[in-house]
This record gives structure tokens, sequence and C-alpha cells, in this order.
């Protein structure tokens, strides 16, 4: 019998369970007593947070991990995002990756008018005396190493933050940073 989870991954884990380097991270191990042979499904880097995925079960996590599935991401970002910047993420923008150009594929992105309201992060983004900030929905069908952030500093707005808030049809909803929910299967 498979377990499942999601998670409201926190600002500054990692998204996995065992890190072999000297300096010390928090790991997702530290936030549930985990059974054996748990994996993340798919990552978010150390500074970002939100929705994640855990499973028992290796089938599962390659069909979640798959091209087929939506990830959505609120970002927020360093100014106010033009309608130009969003139209030029939709069509798709060119980042570095492995060393190389590489053209990110067409995706939905808008600006969201209403600054959302996720739990206050540990670190302090920044204050408004640094200038404004805006938020955009990014959603992905691919998933390259730090992707989202790429993204948005290629259209001249760098990341200030990044929140996961849904893969396929499972939303992050009212998670809090650090909870754990157990479901009896996980349906994209």
């Amino acid at each position: 019998m498979h377990h499942h989870f999601i998670i409201y991954k926190p600002y500054g884990y990692l998204s996995q369970f065992i890190y072999e380097l000297k300096r010390p991270k928090k790991l997702l191990g530290e936030l549930h007593d985990f059974p054996e042979n748990t994996m993340a499904i798919g990552r978010l880097d150390e500074d970002s947070e939100g929705l994640l995925l855990l499973t028992t079960d290796g089938k599962m996590s390659e069909m979640v991990r798959s091209k087929k599935v939506e990830k959505e991401y609120y970002v927020q970002v360093d100014g106010v995002i033009t309608p130009e910047a969003i139209t030029e993420l939709k069509i798709g923008v060119l980042i570095g990756f492995d060393g190389k150009k590489y053209l990110t594929k067409e995706c939905e992105a808008r600006i969201v008018k209403e600054i959302p309201n996720f739990p206050q992060r540990a670190k302090k983004i920044r204050d408004e005396r640094h200038g404004p900030t805006s938020w955009l929905s990014i959603t992905i069908n691919e998933g390259k190493f730090r992707q989202v952030r790429k993204m948005t500093s290629a259209v001249g707005f760098p990341t200030l933050r990044l929140v996961r808030v849904r893969i396929g049809n499972i939303h992050l909803n009212n998670l809090q940073a650090g909870e754990v929910l157990e479901l009896e299967n996980i349906e994209v």
C-alpha cells in the first residue's frame, strides 16, 4: 500500500530527505514523520515555496512529472510587470539551461491584481522603499532548473518570491507553510 502527501514546502527547505554536503540544510523529513521510501514528486528549489507532492509510488512520480500535468506558480516580481512582458512570457523566452540557450514553451501568464494571502515568509522579502513589486501567475507544463525565475528575469522582472499553487487539479488552498496532508491517492 502506497502513501501520498501534499505539503506546503516552506521557504528555506530542500525538496529532499538526504543532503550529503557539509553545510547543514533544512530537509523535508523535519516537517513530518514520513514512511520509508517517500520521495518528492518534482522539486521546488530552496528559495521557492508552496505545493509539493510526495509519494512512495515511483510510477506516480513519473506520471506527475510528465509534460501533460500543468504546474501553476504565483510570482512576486521586482517592478510593475507590463502587458508586453506578460505577452513575451506566454509565447516563450530564451533562458540559459545546461550552458545553452533554451526557448521556453508557450505557457499561460497573467497579472494577479489582488495580493495573494500567503503565510508570512521566514526571510523578509524587502519593503516598499526599494520600489514597487507586482504579482503574476505563470502556468507551465515543463520544468527546467529554476525555469520560472529565469523566465521573469528574461523579460526584465526578477523574481522576489515564488509559490507553487497548483499541480494538475491539486491546489495549495489554505495549507500553511510546513503543513502536511496525507491523501488516499493522488489524481492530477
